[in-house]
This record gives C-alpha cells, sequence and structure tokens, in this order.
C-alpha cells in the first residue's frame, strides 16, 4: 500500500464521519465504526497517488473519510468516482482476487485502510458485525449495478 502518510487514528472521528456519510455502509452501527476504526488505519493519498492497482491483489478495503478519488477500468477510462463513505476493493475482498479496477487519488484522499485478516478476527469475534457488514456490502453493489445498468453505460445487456 503506496501512501504518502499514515495518521494518528483517532477512532471516533471516522466513526463520526462513516455514520453520517451519504453513501455509506448503512446496515453498520456506530459501535460497529469504532471496533473496524481501532483495527484499522487512516491512511493520506495525495492527487494522483493509486490506492488500488487493477491486477494486483490488495490486502485491505479502503472506506474513503475525506477528498474524492476515480475509478478505472483501463488507463484513462473512468468507470466511477468515489468519495466519502464508499468502499473500495470489496470486490477483491469478497472473491479473494485481484482487483478489476484501479482507484486513484482526484484530490487528496484520507482512507481508513481494513487489512482483510482483521476484519475476518472481527468477524469471527462479533458475527454480528459481520452480517452487518456483508448486508451493507451487497446493498452498495446493488445499487451501483443498478446506477450502471439505468445510465446506459453499461456495454452489454444481460440475458435470461
Amino acid at each position: 500500500m503506496a501512501s504518502t502518510s499514515t495518521l494518528a487514528k483517532p477512532v471516533q472521528q471516522p466513526a463520526r464521519i462513516l455514520s453520517t456519510a451519504k453513501t455509506r455502509l448503512d446496515y453498520l452501527t456506530s459501535n460497529d465504526w469504532a471496533l473496524i476504526a481501532d483495527k484499522s488505519q487512516q491512511v493520506l493519498f495525495a492527487k494522483g497517488d493509486v490506492i488500488i492497482h487493477a491486477g494486483r491483489q490488495p490486502r485491505h478495503v479502503f472506506v474513503i473519510l475525506t477528498g474524492k478519488a476515480r475509478i478505472e477500468s483501463n488507463p484513462g477510462v473512468k468507470l466511477a468516482h468515489v468519495s466519502p463513505g464508499d468502499v473500495c476493493g470489496e470486490m477483491s475482498f469478497l472473491e479473494h482476487t485481484i482487483a478489476s479496477a484501479s482507484v486513484i487519488a482526484e484530490t487528496d484522499v484520507e482512507v481508513l485502510a481494513i487489512e482483510w485478516t482483521n476484519l475476518q478476527q472481527l468477524f469471527d469475534l462479533y458475527p454480528h458485525l459481520g452480517s452487518r457488514f456483508y448486508r451493507s456490502l451487497a446493498l452498495n453493489l446493488s445499487r451501483r449495478l443498478r446506477r450502471q445498468l439505468s445510465s446506459g453505460n453499461s456495454s452489454q445487456r444481460f440475458q435470461p
């Protein structure tokens, strides 16, 4: 994980930001966020830094705290933008595979970087946290797919 700097992690700040963000993991409680924040790092990426590299397997899930980043499938081919509350790297986490797209900071971006192993340890200790986390990811992925389909940006149509 290349980054400009690792910041001290005040647990309440990320929990407060992520509990009230416009786009967020809806089913997580402020207590869930406090547990997650305690097992993660706040990392700052400078404008232009690559947060996730396509074709490489990240070992973190990233939650945007401040700033804005773009998701690219190929250099210069923008798929989406992410902003505070949005999650990056969740598809690789769910499938335990390489990233299908790159995430590049468009401004200075502060993220909550959560190692996969730390997440799994939390889910083992607090199964209901895991359930709420996965349910939130499923909801976000469903919303993202619906937006993509309704915007007409889908290059292929689903066939029954």
